[in-house]
């Protein structure tokens, strides 16, 4: 009765406690997970999900792992959002959901479930580091067409590639100690 109580009064999960051996395969999943060793993660929390499937942090991480491991994108959306369903209120879930998005390269949909979830935990810090790394987008190369216009588009591409290629240039120079123009104007 105490661990359930304990679960039902915790602020970040439900009242399914997990049993002995699904609680230590997810805590193995999500340290290896972690550790950027997503196909060990994947088989201890699917091992672990087949003790507790409806467990929603539990089937979370797992859609973080097999977005990782697999690349199965509809898969690891599906689980990922279906606990955040079921557990609206926990703020890691949908951090886990935004991640997955992130994996697969759709920074909005990964920043609107940030936003979702900065507005159930102002204070969570990780969803606050994740806002602040993704950056502000900067405005449009012509501000009167449409973000999405193919002449936007089209340009900011041309725009982050000279300018990729500028920054990248500057870095080996002051790596290699050059000083640019001012080392061909030295008299000797």
């Amino acid at each position: 009765m105490n661990d359930e109580i304990g679960v039902l009064t915790s602020r970040r999960s439900v009242g399914r406690p997990l049993g002995e051996d699904a609680r230590l395969l997810f805590e193995c999943g999500v340290g290896q997970l972690e550790e950027e060793r997503y196909d060990e993660a994947l088989a201890c929390l699917r091992r672990a999900a087949e003790l507790a499937p409806a467990h929603p942090q539990l089937r979370s991480w797992l859609g973080l792992a097999i977005a990782h491991a697999q690349g199965d994108f509809e898969e690891s959306r599906a689980l990922c959002e279906s606990a955040a369903k079921q557990e609206f209120f926990n703020p890691d879930l949908y951090l886990n959901l935004s991640r997955v998005y992130l994996a697969f390269g759709r920074r909005s949909d990964a920043l609107r479930y940030l936003r979702r979830g900065q507005m159930i935990d102002p204070g969570h810090t990780l969803i606050q580091n994740t806002i602040a790394e993704l950056g502000r987008r900067r405005r449009p190369i012509l501000p009167f067409l449409p973000r999405k216009h193919p002449v936007n588009r089209v340009l900011g591409t041309a725009c982050n590639l000279v300018m990729g290629s500028f920054i990248d240039r500057r870095i080996s120079q002051t790596a290699r100690g050059d000083k640019g123009m001012a080392r061909h104007a030295s008299i000797d």
